[in-house]
């Protein structure tokens, strides 16, 4: 099996070759785009640094008979090594005695036989380049002059996705990921995470000369049914009573540290108007969101004696009002 970058990377599409070129038509590829995107030659220019290993890597696999056919069956299949949670869970921010939110088996794939995958750190010149390629880059490659030794790179970064309760994502927590070796790397998503976001664990990625690559870890927040996240902000509806809007009152509602606010309803609140608490929303080290409390009128289904004739001697008392004056001009095309 092969690192998640098989099914994320399209090595052909880095070679510009179709998936039925021949060898000499890969090697012939590399060997052109491997001059232009050099480090020697692209001095300072991380981004051209970046295309040689991902050339490296794409020449390492595709000109190895074995390895691209295990690359094609994976990319055909569409999923390949990519984990999924075991689970939502709370994690230790939502209470979890643990302290892990979900643990893994197969983070890379079972079994990975040694070299699958990446296989870029080639020892010719110590610039990352093929034994075959040494004439380009060593003695006499370019005008005669090579260009000397690159400095040694880090190794590739690894990538995997987790899912955490909306609880660990606002408090914070821990998720543990298994390797096939069965040592445990542990993540600690900080609070406030997004969904979407990305965790980096320094030095868990593949090997490299001047040390480890990172492991990039994507996580996926499950939604709450109450509370709704805008950025920082926290989004609720909260139903008030038809004299609380018209007369006005102080409510109490909840929060996501699981205490109550109180929040003033001034008199003539229409139904849908959103009333801001600060302060209340996400807490981050940068800073904390409010809350959005937008307010929903109830309507009683059930009326006794006294009540529906209160309603009627109010719909007489303000007959003379018409909520919809002047809806029939904002509905002209």
């Amino acid at each position: 099996m092969a690192s998640q970058d098989w099914v994320d990377k399209d090595f052909y599409k880095i070679l510009g070759v179709p998936k039925d070129a021949s060898e000499a038509d890969i090697k012939k590829a590399y060997r052109k785009l491997a001059r232009k995107y050099h480090p020697d030659q692209n001095q300072d220019d991380p981004s051209a640094e970046r295309m040689f290993k991902d050339l490296s890597e794409a020449y390492s696999v595709l000109s190895d008979a074995d390895e691209r056919q295990q690359y094609d069956a994976i990319r055909a299949m569409g999923s390949g090594a990519r984990f999924s949670a075991g689970g939502p869970g709370g994690g230790a921010g939502a209470g979890g005695a643990a302290g892990f939110e979900d643990l893994f088996g197969g983070l890379f794939g079972q079994g990975a036989r040694p070299g699958a995958g990446r296989r870029t750190s080639y020892s010719t010149g110590g610039n990352n380049i093929p034994p075959e390629f040494a004439d380009l880059f060593g003695g006499g490659g370019f005008g005669g002059g090579g260009f000397g030794s690159a400095p040694p790179q880090k190794g590739a970064d690894r990538t995997a996705s987790t899912t955490i309760s909306f609880a660990g994502s606002i408090n914070g927590t821990v998720i543990g990921l298994r390797e096939p070796s069965g040592e445990v790397v542990e993540v600690r998503v900080p609070a406030g995470v997004k969904d979407g976001q990305k965790i980096r664990v320094r030095g868990k990625g593949q090997p490299g000369a001047a040390g480890n690559g990172d492991l990039m870890v994507t996580v996926h927040v499950t939604p709450h049914d109450f509370f709704v996240r805008d950025g920082n902000n926290i989004r609720i509806h909260v139903p008030v009573s038809f004299p609380e809007a018209a007369l006005g009152a102080t409510i109490e509602v909840p929060t996501l540290t699981a205490d109550k606010v109180k929040l003033k309803v001034p008199a003539g609140t229409p139904s849908g108007r959103t009333l801001r608490v600060k302060g209340r929303g996400v807490q981050t080290s940068k800073g904390n969101g409010d809350l959005l409390v937008t307010i929903d009128v109830a309507v009683p289904s059930h009326l006794n004696k006294e009540a529906k004739a209160a309603v009627e001697a109010f719909a007489e008392a303000t007959k003379g009002e018409d909520p919809r004056a002047g809806l029939a001009s904002k509905a002209r095309l």
